[in-house]
């Protein structure tokens, strides 16, 4: 499989079995990540919020400690969205009026993670409102995508897929509600994880208007992870689900999948279809059976208005629309309604399928903009389409509450730049190990 990488320095389990077999101190691996973030950040800026003093006192407080089987991440640097709360450390979703409002407290994955052993050196930047398939803000600037500084790293977890992507940190967690952690990790080509809703807690992942006041866990929202390998993507649910989580149950030989490449009312470019049939075909000759149609899809083009409509409702908490309309109580209870119908039509399908083969956007990495991507158009095969249509890639998952793991299939070459493409792989709910294991024999027969 051909893709661009930009980096060969081990990943998070690779750092964490390093250190345990004394090969590694913490310090020299958190170190070693700084300076990392000191060289590339300069061109990238994926770093929202540093925090190397306090990673450094972390790290050597654990050097010459023998490791505990419940840290596998033992001395393991990493990154988070800017978005989650560290205790000391701003958080502002981008926002210069919340630029100083220190968290009092860790978010739960951040304490999960602690407890796992990583090292936070950091937070990595996301768009105002984490509502933009860019990364940049007021506060912030502006986060390049390390493999064409020109173009977007994907939003909103861009900073973290680019911190991911350039080598800086081997892994990151971030969240996704529009594609936020599959779009990055698309655009950046590496592998991201939509976990299923409800799976992994989203506590302290306030936006700084509700700083301190434990708000709900939001509709379809979800926190997931960033990383360079199946591996790593993995250990990091393991870490942070809150519930037993159902193992992986056959190898990809056996699975029955299903490619979705046409949407109503969102084409996807050839610069993404084009790696997607090349994988497709490589699958197939290694005797993986995947069909391309099927009657058991639910009603895509009713599901994307469903999904866009109460999209627009969770993130604005339910305020009034540009147009001055508001949503009514009864208005959000059809839309329950609706989705509820939607998972049940989604779990007949996966009665004959294992997984959903699907592009995680109609495009690669767009060029910068100084709007918001879904204030404008995308350029599709020489057409300018809405880009609000794209989101359907995401909401395929999203609206249900299913998983997905994305991981890099190819290739193509943009207007003289050569980026990355993923696919995701999605599963039924809960089956979010089944959907790694999955992705991860997809990778073996691509790099046979």
């Amino acid at each position: 499989m051909a893709y661009p990488k930009l980096t060969d320095k081990p990943g998070a389990l690779e750092t964490a079995a390093a250190i345990r077999a004394g090969e590694l101190s913490p310090y020299e691996a958190v170190d070693a990540a700084i300076v990392r973030i000191e060289e590339l950040d300069v061109h990238v800026n994926a770093l929202a919020v540093g925090d190397f003093e306090r990673a450094v006192a972390a790290a050597h407080a654990l050097d010459g400690v023998k490791p505990r089987e419940d840290q596998p991440l033992f001395g393991v640097p990493m990154t988070v969205k800017e978005s989650f709360d560290i205790a000391g450390l701003p958080t502002c979703w981008g926002h210069p009026q919340f630029r100083d409002s220190i968290a009092k407290r860790d978010s739960k994955i951040v304490t999960q993670l602690k407890r796992a052993g990583a090292i936070i050196v950091g937070k990595t930047n996301v768009p105002v409102d984490l509502s933009d398939w860019q990364s940049f803000n007021p506060v912030y600037g502006r986060t390049n995508n390390p493999h064409d500084h020109a173009r977007s790293p994907g939003g909103s977890s861009g900073g973290g897929a680019a911190a991911v992507a350039s080598g800086m940190v081997p892994c990151e967690y971030g969240s996704d509600i529009g594609g936020s952690v599959r779009v990055p990790a698309h655009f950046c080509g590496i592998w991201g994880h939509k976990t299923s809703w409800g799976l992994v807690s989203k506590h302290g992942h306030d936006h700084p208007a509700m700083a301190g006041k434990d708000a709900h866990d939001g509709a379809l929202s979800i926190a997931g992870p960033l990383a360079r390998n199946a591996a790593d993507i993995e250990i990091l649910l393991r870490i942070t689900a809150n519930l037993p989580l159902r193992e992986a149950r056959k190898p990809l030989s056996e699975c029955r999948l299903l490619m979705l490449l046409d949407y109503p009312g969102s084409p996807i470019d050839d610069s993404v279809r084009g790696p997607l049939e090349a994988a497709a075909k490589a699958l197939e000759s290694a005797g993986v059976r995947i069909d391309r149609t099927s009657e058991l899809l639910p009603d895509l083009a009713r599901q994307q208005a469903d999904y866009l409509r109460m999209l627009n409702i969770a993130m604005a908490r339910g305020a009034p629309a540009p147009d001055g309309t508001r949503a009514t109580a009864t208005d959000w209870f059809n839309l329950l309604d609706m989705q509820a119908r939607n998972e049940l039509a989604w779990e007949a399908l996966f009665e004959s399928y294992d997984f959903v083969l699907a592009p995680p956007a109609p495009v690669l990495a767009v060029r910068h903009s100084d709007e918001a991507v879904f204030r404008g158009t995308l350029t599709i095969n020489g057409e300018e389409q809405p880009a609000a249509n794209g989101l359907a890639w995401a909401g395929i998952a999203t609206f249900p509450n299913l998983p997905s793991t994305v991981l890099p299939v190819g290739q193509s070459e943009v207007d003289g730049s050569t980026l990355p493409c993923g696919m995701q792989v999605i599963g039924p709910r809960w089956s979010d190990l089944g959907c790694i294991a999955a992705a991860r024999g997809i990778d073996a027969v691509l790099n046979a």
